[in-house]
C-alpha cells in the first residue's frame, strides 16, 4: 500500500501542470492536497531557518484539512518540499484552488499560512510577502486576509 501511495504522490507533480478537466476525482483531490501543502511549505521556506514549530504547524494544518494517515501526511510534506524547490510561481497552485475551492476554503488556506508564519512566534517580512501574494492570487479580500491574520495571531497567543 505504501508503494502505491508513493507512486500516486510521485505522479501529482505532473498533475499540477496539467488541466484539471482530464483528472479523475481522486487525482483532483490529491492535486489540491499537494497545492495546499506547497503553499504552506513556501511560508516555512520564506525564512532562512526552518523551525520545527513551523513544520509541526504545516502538518497540523494538513491533518485538519485532509483525511490522511500519518504516513500519507509525511509523504505529502516531502513531496511538497520537493515541488516547492522547483516552483517558479504560485499561479499553478492557486489556479487549482480557484477552480475547486470555495471562498471560505481559500480563506482557511490563507489562515493556515498565517498559522505557519506565527508558529515560531516571529513574523518575517518574507513570510508576510508570500502570504500577501498568495492571498491576492486566491482572490481573498483585504478584510478576509486581515481577519485570517488576526485569528492566526490570536491562536498563537501573540496578541
Amino acid at each position: 500500500m505504501l508503494r502505491t501511495l508513493k507512486d500516486l504522490f510521485d505522479n501529482l507533480s505532473a498533475s499540477l501542470a496539467a488541466p484539471a478537466d482530464g483528472q479523475s476525482r481522486p487525482e483532483q483531490e490529491h492535486t489540491l492536497q499537494l497545492a495546499t501543502a506547497v503553499l504552506l511549505v513556501e511560508v516555512m521556506r520564506a525564512e532562512p531557518t526552518m523551525a520545527d514549530s513551523e513544520r509541526d504547524a504545516v502538518l497540523h494544518a494538513l491533518r485538519g484539512k485532509f483525511a490522511l494517515s500519518e504516513d500519507e501526511l509525511q509523504r505529502l510534506l516531502e513531496l511538497a518540499h520537493d515541488t516547492a524547490r522547483s516552483a517558479y510561481d504560485y499561479q499553478r497552485f492557486t489556479g487549482q484552488m480557484n477552480e475547486h475551492f470555495t471562498q471560505e476554503q481559500k480563506v482557511r488556506v490563507v489562515e493556515a499560512m498565517w498559522q505557519v508564519a506565527y508558529a515560531d512566534a516571529h513574523l518575517d517580512a518574507h513570510e508576510n510577502h508570500v502570504i500577501s501574494k498568495v492571498a491576492g492570487l486566491l482572490h481573498v479580500t483585504h478584510g478576509e486576509y486581515i481577519a485570517a491574520k488576526m485569528r492566526a495571531k490570536e491562536a498563537a497567543q501573540l496578541g
